[in-house]
């Protein structure tokens, strides 16, 4: 195959099976490899859809301007998205966020503003918000609040691990919009009911009741609660220490090779704990977001 756009290289990822780690209870791990994507995360998805999706409903012109709050992989894949087009990116990031995810965003031609560290996404949102009030032909796609976050990976994602995997017993994802999490969810709910769906976060989040505070893995924690998700959906929720995290992140990369990051670790990290307390033999699927390179100043690993 020869491809001409780097966005035709986004999408069917792997499901890989985790093979030279003992399980707990005989059950078999699975994970979807986003950060194989070729912005190396599951955002690529995400940036594709947001761009055509503005484009489409005519929030911006064909030369206009998307300024969106992200902790950097959302920018990553907005900017890859943007590549060919005449569109504009400034990604608004919290100064605390990787300098490599920053770094990356610029070298795809998008503009990063930074805002403090302690006013969190929520303040990285209002900046984005005043941007887009003064500058021309611009428009937020808001990720946060965007149902087409959650579309993306209910047209997507979830159909490939479907067909990749036709039965299986548990899924596993992180959340950060919980875009991810929802449209996968969703889709399950509709196509493999039996499925139970089991959401991810870090200390600091608030899904498990209590007001945010710090973490150090980055990608998932929510301050509040998108109004798209249903919590319905949240079969079961799982709390993860930041060194639970990364334990399990470098535990995949000397057994198995997979250089993801804190986010991948959380998520194999709850995969194990529904091993270990559910039905033996069980087939849980996760997803790894993205790669451990993007941390590295970050002392992670």
């Amino acid at each position: 195959m020869i491809y001409k756009r780097i966005q035709s290289l986004i999408g069917e990822t792997p499901l890989f099976e985790i093979s030279r780690i003992n399980v707990p209870n005989e059950a078999t791990i699975y994970a979807k490899l986003e950060f194989l994507h070729p912005g190396g995360s599951v955002k690529d998805r995400l940036g594709v859809s947001l761009l055509n999706d503005a484009l489409a409903r005519g929030k911006i012109t064909e030369t206009g301007t998307l300024i969106e709050p992200t902790a950097g992989n959302t920018g990553i894949g907005l900017a890859l998205a943007a590549k060919g087009t005449s569109v504009s990116v400034i990604c608004v990031v919290p100064k605390k966020f990787s300098q490599e995810k920053q770094t990356l965003m610029r070298l795809l031609g998008a503009t990063v503003v930074n805002t403090p560290t302690e006013q969190g996404m929520k303040g990285a949102i209002a900046e984005a918000e005043r941007l887009v009030q003064e500058t021309p032909d611009a428009y937020s796609p808001a990720q946060f609040a965007n149902a087409a976050n959650p579309k993306t990976y209910y047209e997507t994602m979830a159909p490939e691990i479907l067909q990749d995997l036709p039965a299986f017993d548990t899924f596993v994802a992180g959340a950060g919009s919980a875009g991810t999490f929802t449209g996968c969810a969703t889709y399950f709910r509709a196509h493999a009911p039996n499925v139970r769906t089991v959401i991810v976060e870090p200390e600091g989040s608030i899904l498990n009741g209590g007001e945010p505070g710090p973490h150090r893995t980055e990608g998932i924690g929510m301050e509040f609660i998108p109004d798209y998700v249903d919590t319905k959906l949240f079969d079961g929720i799982h709390t993860i220490l930041d060194e639970e995290a990364f334990k399990y992140a470098r535990l995949l990369a000397e057994k198995e090779g997979l250089l993801v990051a804190g986010s991948s670790g959380a998520a194999f990290a709850a995969a194990w704990k529904e091993a270990e307390n559910g039905p033996p033999g069980q087939k849980i699927v996760t997803v790894f977001p993205d790669s451990s390179e993007r941390y590295i100043s970050s002392n992670h690993f």
